[in-house]
Order: C-alpha cells, then structure tokens, then sequence
C-alpha cells in the first residue's frame, strides 16, 4: 500500500504494510530522538537571555548583579551568566502553596 493512501473501508490491510508501517514509525521516532539528543544545552546564558529567561529588566538584572544575588562572568564587555547559577537562584526563591 503507498504511504499516501488511505485503506477503504472495503481495503484489507496486510502484514507486509503494517511492517512497513513499524518500521517507518520507528525510523521516525528515532530521528527525532537523534535530533533532540544532539541539542545541547547552553552552560553559559547573556544577559538578554536571563532577562527574558526571568522575565526581568535591564535594571533588575544589573540590581541582582550588584547585590551578589546572581553571580556572573565578564568577558570583554559581555556579561555570561551560568545556568546552573540560575536554577539555583529560582529553586532558592520556590515557595509552595
């Protein structure tokens, strides 16, 4: 059966197509595995990307620079931020209900 094509009601579906259909799945599922398995996460964040990670202002970053609240790493004239650093920050600042 073409992939294209639907069964009719009146169609038999056969062992061969659903093998053919198992496997097509399954190289399917795979690449998107491989895909994602590929990505990997960044270690080091800049500082646009802690503000939209946190949803914060220029201000508001620069304040918890200068309060030791988040620590940093100047480079040249960019600031990194760790990740870690940050989930840290966020898991320290969790309130339950």
């Amino acid at each position: 059966m073409d992939s294209d094509q639907k069964p009719s009601p009146s169609q038999l579906v056969t062992i061969k197509d659903l093998e053919e259909f198992r496997t097509k799945m399954l190289m399917d599922i795979k690449m998107l595995l491989e895909g994602h398995l590929n990505r990997t996460s960044k270690r080091w964040l800049k500082s646009y990307e802690v503000r939209k990670m946190l949803g914060i202002s220029p201000g508001t970053l620069q304040t918890l620079r200068n309060n030791g609240k988040i620590p940093f790493t100047k480079i040249g004239g960019l600031t990194y931020y760790d990740v870690a650093e940050i989930d840290r920050l966020l898991t320290a600042q969790k309130r339950e209900p």
